[in-house]
């Protein structure tokens, strides 16, 4: 099957391709993001495959349609950017990685937590300055710390695990699902008010619905404890950057490590160093000594590409032979609350 690949950086063309010698897929390797304006170069393809940022709505699922598209395979888990109604209405398939390596997503928010938490950002700054005082980098132990983990899919169950077993922290969790198992090892599940209004420590796992947006908020930071430390790896649109912003401004945020950012899609996965980025908000956040942002990388491991590459293929070879669509995202799917991960 001929299939358009948007948004391609050398990742990408590495990964899938390798692992498409198992499939053999006529691949078409695009650097543009899908949007309106480039749909109608996947003219003669049967699939498309997007990222987080590709625009999926309902013009754009129209002029694919034309264009004689009939799936669209995002190698993401995460499915806000598409219009499945349209979708459907179309008659186009929309198929996603659900999991991949969880691991990956899950080490690099600990990995970003310890960072923010213990100044590591600053301290390496410093001493590539030969500077070597230790004024101003203080941190806190995580150990015996309440931490609230918001979502406990894969991703967050793994983050909860970690900070209760090997930390040792008192963990709070929030998901329409109990796991029991977390529960067995002392994991604590309550409601998402009563998380945001007792932890110290708040880590963000759980797709973006009209439910969670900005569900970090004006009222939900002035009802936290002084000094919160949020982290988000999942969706930007999870936190309301003005109020984010407010908090920092007020002391009651006492730090943020952001993998994700709402408006991220004009600014991530390209190289901006010698543009002038007029996004307002995003240059504010950045001048807080205690924030600290990464270019959506969580998710960047080889074992995670190679996983998302295979998965994606599968996804399409499936359709091709007209196999059942395992990974498919219907509408009926997600009124019924099935989650992203």
């Amino acid at each position: 099957m001929r299939v358009t690949i948007f948004g391609t950086k050398g990742y990408d063309r590495r990964f899938l391709s390798e692992a498409n010698a198992a499939h053999g897929h006529d691949l078409v390797f695009l650097e543009p993001r899908l949007d309106l304006t480039t749909a109608p170069l996947a003219k003669g393809s049967r699939a498309v495959c997007v990222f987080v940022n590709d625009r999926v709505d309902a013009a754009v699922l129209a002029a694919l349609a034309e264009a004689g598209v009939r799936l669209v395979a995002l190698r993401c888990a995460g499915f806000n950017n598409v219009d499945l109604s349209a979708a459907a209405r179309l008659g186009v398939d929309v198929v996603r990685v659900p999991a991949y390596s969880p691991h990956a997503v899950a080490e690099f928010t600990i990995g970003l937590l310890l960072a923010v938490d213990r100044q590591i950002p600053r301290a390496w700054a410093r001493v590539r300055e030969n500077n070597f005082a230790l004024d101003g980098l203080i941190g806190r132990n995580l150990h015996g710390r309440t931490v609230g983990v918001i979502g406990t899919g894969q991703i967050g169950a793994l983050v909860a695990r970690t900070l209760k077993a090997g930390f040792g922290c008192d963990v709070l969790a929030s998901d329409p699902v109990v796991d029991a198992a977390l529960e067995a090892i002392g994991v604590r599940y309550v409601a998402r008010e009563a998380l945001l209004a007792q932890a110290e420590v708040v880590t963000l796992h759980c797709p973006l619905t009209p439910d969670t947006r900005h569900l970090i908020d004006a009222t939900a930071i002035d009802r936290a404890r002084d000094g919160l430390v949020i982290v988000n790896t999942s969706r930007g649109a999870l936190i309301d950057t003005a109020a984010l912003i407010a908090g920092l401004k007020s002391r009651k945020i006492g730090a943020v490590a952001l993998d994700v950012y709402e408006q991220e899609a004009d600014l991530f996965f390209e190289d901006l160093s010698n543009e002038i980025v007029d996004d307002d908000v995003f240059q504010r956040l950045l001048t807080f000594p205690n924030v600290l942002v990464t270019g959506h990388q969580a998710f960047l491991t080889e074992e995670a590409l190679a996983a998302i590459a295979e998965t994606t293929l599968s996804s399409i070879s499936d359709a091709e032979a007209r196999r059942v669509l395992t990974n498919r995202i219907g509408v009926e799917r997600v009124r019924g609350g099935g989650q992203p991960g």
